[in-house]
């Protein structure tokens, strides 16, 4: 069976649409809606660009068409829609109904207008072309943050860690590691208090006093005298007490905390510490 492209072509049919089309002129539709005047044209040529959107739009839901030819469809369905905007506001401006105000709305199911192109709009199978499709993915919508009351109703005792000790391994765990903890503490004090002693010990032998006196009785004359010839000189005799290192601090701790009352303290806290030392026999 012939197509009906085919059947269209033959004589027949050719010389039936001559005789049906004779002594009749096919008008064009303008190509600017400013160059018609009449108001019941205007209608005319928005219901034929109607016409030809929804052929458009029933042949772009056949997604077996190609890429290519697909998006040509989606441009050539937003020229139309640019004109027929076009031409209701012609209609409107020759005194016709709004339809831009009052006509019908595309719907998300025809073509979804993608925001900041201007209102380029994608039909049928364009919407699931690669670079379209993220346009109208969702984004998802962020958690629900929890009230108070619903965060307080997970809160219990093993929320403040009473119960870590309830299954039978943290237990163990500690005490291991406070036994290596002891035994470390003990070594590092033991290492310390030696490293004290030696460093005590070898204080007390460097420090000697300075007026410490060697006071060796030579048995006879003649061995002093060779002491003396060998050492070139007199050995040091004291003949009054000389006081120790010792107390010559102490002399200068006691000198210092009297020149400190003397700058700071009153004359009534002198006197009742000089009457202090006084009975003290200080």
């Amino acid at each position: 069976m012939a197509r009906n492209a085919e059947k269209a072509m033959t004589a027949l049919a050719r010389f039936r649409q001559a005789q049906l089309e004779e002594g009749k002129v096919k008008e064009r539709r303008p190509f600017l809606a400013s160059e018609c005047s009449e108001l019941p044209k205007a209608e005319k040529w928005r219901r034929q660009i109607i016409s030809e959107i929804s052929k458009k739009v029933a042949q772009i839901q056949n997604a077996g068409l190609g890429e290519f030819r697909i998006r040509d469809l989606n441009d050539e369905i937003n020229k139309l829609l640019r004109e027929k905007g076009h031409w209701e506001v012609r209609i409107k401006e020759l005194g016709g109904p709004d339809y831009r105000r009052f006509g019908p709305k595309m719907l998300d199911h025809e073509g979804k207008e993608v925001p900041g192109n201007r209102g380029y709009k994608y039909f049928g199978a364009a919407r699931d072309l690669p670079g379209v499709r993220e346009l109208f993915e969702k984004d998802p919508t962020p958690a629900q943050r929890k009230t108070r009351g619903e965060l307080m109703k997970d809160v219990d005792a093993e929320y403040y860690g009473y119960r870590d000790e309830d299954d039978g391994v943290l237990l163990p765990l500690e005490a291991q590691y406070e036994k290596e903890a002891v035994l470390e503490a003990v070594q590092k004090w033991k290492t310390e208090k030696g490293s004290r002693l030696q460093q005590q010990q070898q204080e007390e032998e460097e420090e000697e006093s300075i007026y410490t006196v060697h006071n060796e009785e030579v048995e006879d004359e003649d061995s002093r005298e060779e002491m003396e010839g060998e050492e070139g000189g007199v050995g040091f005799i004291a003949h009054v007490p000389v006081p120790s290192q010792r107390e010559v601090e102490e002399a200068l701790v006691r000198r210092k905390k009297m020149e400190l009352l003397q700058r700071y303290a009153s004359e009534t806290l002198q006197a009742q510490s000089q009457e202090a030392r006084t009975l003290l026999g200080i």
